[in-house]
């Protein structure tokens, strides 16, 4: 045998004879030539594994623990490890290193804990020519080895039972080893499977908490913007009813104007009834303004209490401003016509009145005078012919090229030119009639 670099892995313990068939010698001869190589052949069973550091030594026969070896030699391990049919193994003890004297000794199969799991029959290491070697054996010696012999095969035979009994206890307990080694597998997953569940809910969670804190800080903005919007909107409706008073005013008094018209024309009656029906229907959008700023002030106060249905309030104050705002544009539509018809009816006036040729009144020819229930006189009385035709020269509207006489496209452009263009009630800023979509993104901006 060669030199061992380390001493094998012993134990102190006694031996426990249970464990001695998961090893098998084989070919055990009961004498060995002294000074040769002896061979060692053992068989693994089924239900042990080998391990690297396990190893077999050759005891004197009556050891008590695995430090009392004479030599040992490593195991080499086998090819095939699962391989459930048992192969022959072998280890080779060189002749240096077996005992010289003609003691008992036997194999003994040691693994890498210090625990026997095997042991040979005795043996001996003596000259194979028994006729060359005196034996002196008294009859107590020869007694006492056979009766050693019989309490030698009565525990092997114990060992036997012991041993199909442990390999039946073996299998059992490796079938409720694997059954519980594929539970406790099926415990991992189902383990790993909810640690990964809990960590995606606890991600899910922390994430849903922090998108609720931004939407908190959200609406909290957007509430604090949805007052200033209301002051806003409360400032501009206290000066849309200062404007409407004074266009209230106005009317009024181009009423009383056209009340001293309506005798000389029916169609400026009409005019002047539908514009005082205008009136009223200006008087009662006043009145559902203020109604619905009432309900958007009880919106406000709902939105403050209630905070977890702002997104609802909040939209619906949304839709509350957008109505305003189409009330004020549609009142300031309104407005705008009522310009323009009043506009318009003057320049009607004007243009029939100043146009037509006048001729001073004679005092004693045709004993004509002029009515003095007419505020601008009849317009149609003391009309002659003129002698000569006046011609008026003719200016044309840069938008629509309508025709104007020179002396009224000063005084009418102006009103004549309301119609073509678009003036911002904020800024008083004008845009062309064409340019309507650009308009009302600019009063959008107003209100932003």
């Amino acid at each position: 045998m060669e030199e061992t670099i380390e001493d094998p892995p012993t134990s102190a313990v006694l031996l426990d004879h249970c464990h001695f068939s998961q090893v098998i010698f084989n070919s055990v001869e009961k004498f060995y030539v002294p000074g040769g190589d002896i061979t060692c052949y053992y068989t693994l069973t089924q239900h042990f594994i080998p391990r690297r550091k396990d190893w077999i030594g050759i005891f004197r026969v009556g050891w008590k623990t695995t430090r009392e070896y004479y030599t040992f030699m490593w195991v080499t391990l086998p090819v095939d490890l699962n391989s459930k049919s048992p192969k022959q193994q072998e280890v080779q003890f060189k002749a240096y290193y077996l005992p010289k004297d003609d003691e008992y000794y036997q194999f003994c199969y040691v693994d890498q804990d210090g625990v026997v799991r095997g042991a040979s029959i005795p043996f001996q290491f003596c000259p194979e020519n028994e006729e060359d070697i005196l034996v002196v054996t008294t009859q107590g010696e020869v007694e006492e080895i056979e009766q050693h012999n019989e309490e030698l095969c009565r525990e092997n035979e114990q060992l036997k039972d012991s041993c199909v009994s442990l390999q039946k206890q073996n299998a059992d307990m490796h079938a409720r080893l694997q059954k519980k080694q594929e539970e406790l597998e099926t415990l991992k997953s189902i383990n790993k499977k909810l640690e990964q569940t809990m960590k995606e809910q606890k991600d899910c969670w922390e994430t849903e908490l922090l998108q609720l804190k931004e939407q908190n800080q959200k609406m909290s903005s957007e509430n604090e913007k949805m007052g200033v919007r209301v002051d806003q909107l409360q400032a501009q409706l206290s000066t849309q009813e200062k404007e409407i008073e004074k266009l209230v005013q106005g009317v009024q008094d181009k009423a009383e104007q056209l009340e001293d018209l309506k005798k000389e024309n029916g169609q400026l009656f009409l005019s002047l009834t539908e514009q005082r029906e205008h009136r009223k229907e200006l008087e009662r959008t006043v009145e559902e303004m203020k109604q619905k700023e009432t309900t958007a002030a009880k919106k406000e106060q709902e939105l403050t209490d209630q905070n977890f249905d702002l997104s609802k309030r909040l939209s619906e104050n949304k839709i509350i401003c957008n109505v305003l705002q189409k009330e004020k544009e549609r009142m300031e539509e309104e407005n705008g016509l009522l310009k323009m018809e009043n506009s318009t009816l003057l320049s009607y006036m004007g243009q029939n009145y100043d146009s037509l040729p006048h001729q001073a009144p004679a005092s004693n020819q045709g004993g004509a005078r002029q009515n003095p229930g007419l505020v601008y006189g009849n317009p149609y009385s003391g009309i002659q012919e003129s002698p000569a035709p006046i011609l008026l020269s003719i200016k044309k509207c840069p938008t629509c090229k309508s025709d104007f006489p020179d002396d009224l496209f000063d005084h009418t452009l102006e009103q004549h030119m309301q119609p073509h263009s678009l003036n911002c009630p904020i800024c008083d800023k004008a845009f062309p009639a064409k340019e309507k979509q650009i308009f009302e993104d600019h009063v959008l901006c107003h209100t932003l």
